[in-house]
């Protein structure tokens, strides 16, 4: 069973935790992160593109000339996608990108990243984020008393705002809840750091 050590928020040791080893200590698998990572990926495109086809374009009511007898090529509208001006055919149009991968998969992503951060050292537990108020400045000094220079992925509680608030205004620093942990945030980032009580949210959810 992986265990980590776990610091308080002035960045004193205060012992270790244990984490679950189905979780924390399974061999990574590269090939269905890579997929959940696609997934993930496919679902943030907005896929609001479009053109317009013969029946959107401006114009075109009526038959340019008549259909026999002039000599040219036969014509039903000025706006057919053969004329300048007309309309687009076979262009994109509004669609959705997401798919789904089956449970199983999504599953064994999530617990090869976190698994993958514990092999790179690069889990930190707190026992707990807490504040007075919400103010920025009081995270960086957290994140300074932790040595976290680096981008982070910052793994909160449910409930705890102020901790939230604090951090939300920070470059390098993304805070999610414990029921939001997944591949692309954590694969984002360089340090992974958790408090006690979402390690346990998390560690409930996948077990």
């Amino acid at each position: 069973m992986p265990t980590v050590a776990l610091f308080k928020q002035n960045g004193s040791k205060n012992g270790e935790v244990s984490l679950n080893d189905s979780i924390f200590g399974i061999e990574p698998n590269d090939n269905v992160i890579f997929d959940v990572v696609l997934m993930q990926r496919a679902s943030l495109r907005q896929g609001t593109h479009a053109v317009k086809n013969r029946s959107a374009v401006s114009g075109g009511g009526k038959k340019p000339w008549r259909q026999k007898g002039t000599g040219r090529a036969r014509q039903g509208s000025i706006r057919s996608p053969q004329w300048v001006g007309g309309g687009t055919v076979f262009g994109p149009t509004p669609r959705s990108y997401s798919y789904k991968l089956p449970r199983k998969v999504r599953r064994l992503a999530i617990k090869s990243v976190l698994s993958q951060k514990v092999l790179d050292d690069s889990l930190i537990v707190v026992d707990q984020l807490s504040f007075d108020a919400p103010k920025t400045k009081a995270f960086v000094d957290v994140l300074d008393s932790l040595n976290v220079k680096t981008k982070v992925l910052v793994v909160l509680e449910d409930g705890n705002d102020l901790a939230a608030l604090s951090a939300r205004n920070l470059k390098n620093v993304t805070v999610i809840n414990a029921k939001s942990v997944n591949v692309l945030d954590v694969i984002n980032n360089d340090k992974l750091v958790m408090t006690q009580e979402a390690l346990s949210q998390v560690e409930e959810v996948l077990a």
